[in-house]
C-alpha cells in the first residue's frame, strides 16, 4: 500500500517532455547534429527540427550571447531607429584610445567594400582625416576602372598624408579606380573669393562630379586641438575660441555646426571650398566614420542634423552621443 502510494507522489515526465529535454540538451550542449540525435533517440530529423523550433519559441531554450559585440549590435539598432540611419556599425572602444581611428578604419574599409561588391557604384567622395587614412590602409585590392574616386573638399597647403589629396589618391590606386582633386585649399580668403573660385570651369566640373557621387565617406570635427582642421587648417586670422563663441561644437567638410547639427552664423563657413551640407542630403550614401569621446558632443550634432545615413563609430563615444542627442531634442540640452 505504501508502495503504491509513494509511485503515486512520484514526479513522473511526460514522454514528449522527455523527447524534448533530451534533444535539445544533445543538440545545444552536446552539439550533435540533428541526424545524430534523431538516430540516437530512435526517430527522425523532420521531429527533432520541431522539437527544437519548438523549444525556441516555448521558452524551453534561451540564447544568451556571451560576446563584446552584443551590447554593440543592441546600440546600432537604436541610433538607426532613433536618428533615421541606413546603417550604424559600433565597435567597441578600445582601451587604448589611439587605435580607436585603427579600428574606425577598418570597419569603414568593409562597409565600403560591401557597397562596391552589393550595387552600381560609380563615384565615391572622401573627406580627410586619421580615421579615412585608415580606412584606405585596410582596403583590399579591387579592380574598378569603371570607378571615380574624388575629395570633396579643399586640402591643406602643407602636406601629410591625412590630406584630402593623398586620401583620393591612395584610396583610387587601392581600387585601381579614376581619381579627381579639388584642388584648392580648404578656405578661400572671402566668401567672395570663393564664389570666385567655384565659378572657374575646373571646379564646376569638380562640384559636378561630387555631386553624381553615390557614395561619400567623412569624418567629423571637434573643437578641441585634437581636430587635424584646428591644429593645421584654419586660417591665422580665426581662433576657436570666437568659433565656439557662435556656437561651434564641430564641422563637417570645413563647415561648423552648433549642438543642434546647424551651421553656424560666421563667414569662414562660406569660405570653405566644399559643397554647402545641405547638398549631402541628395548624395545615396553618406558615411561617417569618426570616434573619441572629444567628438561625442559634434557626432550628436550630426546625428541631429539628418546629413549622413550611416554611422560608424566606437560604443562609448557613440553611447554618449545618442544621449546628448537625445536630451537636446527633447529639450534638455544646454
Amino acid at each position: 500500500m505504501s508502495q503504491n502510494r509513494s509511485a503515486s507522489l512520484a514526479p513522473v515526465a511526460l514522454p514528449d517532455e522527455q523527447m524534448q529535454v533530451r534533444v535539445v540538451w544533445l543538440y545545444y550542449m552536446e552539439g550533435r547534429t540533428q541526424g545524430e540525435i534523431a538516430e540516437a533517440l530512435s526517430t527522425n530529423r523532420l521531429r527533432v527540427n520541431k522539437i527544437i523550433a519548438e523549444a525556441r519559441r516555448s521558452g524551453l531554450v534561451t540564447i544568451t550571447l556571451n560576446s563584446r559585440l552584443t551590447s554593440c549590435v543592441a546600440l546600432e539598432q537604436q541610433l538607426a531607429a532613433e536618428f533615421n540611419l541606413n546603417r550604424a556599425i559600433i565597435v567597441p572602444t578600445p582601451e587604448d584610445a589611439e587605435l580607436i581611428p585603427v579600428l574606425l578604419g577598418q570597419a569603414a574599409a568593409d562597409y565600403l567594400v560591401q557597397l562596391l561588391n552589393g550595387g552600381n557604384i560609380r563615384g565615391v567622395g572622401v573627406g580627410w582625416g586619421a580615421t579615412l587614412r585608415e580606412m584606405v590602409r585596410h582596403m583590399p585590392s579591387l579592380r574598378r576602372p569603371d570607378l571615380c574616386v574624388n575629395s570633396v573638399m579643399g586640402g591643406l597647403t602643407h602636406g601629410i598624408e591625412i590630406n584630402t589629396f593623398d586620401i583620393a589618391s591612395d584610396l583610387a590606386r587601392q581600387l585601381n579606380a579614376e581619381c579627381a582633386y579639388l584642388a584648392a585649399p580648404i578656405y578661400a580668403g572671402s566668401p567672395e573669393s570663393r564664389t570666385a573660385i567655384i565659378k572657374q570651369h575646373v571646379f564646376e566640373t569638380a562640384f559636378r562630379q561630387i555631386e553624381a557621387n553615390d557614395v561619400i565617406v567623412l569624418s567629423i570635427g571637434d573643437m578641441t586641438e585634437r581636430s587635424l582642421l584646428m591644429r593645421y587648417g584654419l586660417p591665422s586670422s580665426i581662433n576657436i575660441e570666437e568659433l565656439v563663441a557662435a556656437g561651434a561644437c564641430g564641422d563637417v567638410l570645413g563647415q561648423f555646426v552648433d549642438k543642434t547639427g546647424r551651421p553656424i552664423e560666421h563667414a569662414i563657413n562660406r569660405c570653405a571650398i566644399a559643397p554647402e551640407l545641405e547638398a549631402l542630403r541628395a548624395i545615396p550614401n553618406v558615411i561617417f566614420a569618426s570616434g573619441g569621446l572629444n567628438k561625442a558632443q559634434a557626432i550628436a550634432a550630426v546625428l541631429l542634423s539628418g546629413l549622413g545615413n550611416v554611422l560608424i563609430c566606437d560604443e562609448d563615444t557613440a553611447r554618449q552621443a545618442r544621449q546628448l542627442a537625445l536630451d537636446l531634442r527633447a529639450g534638455n540640452g544646454s
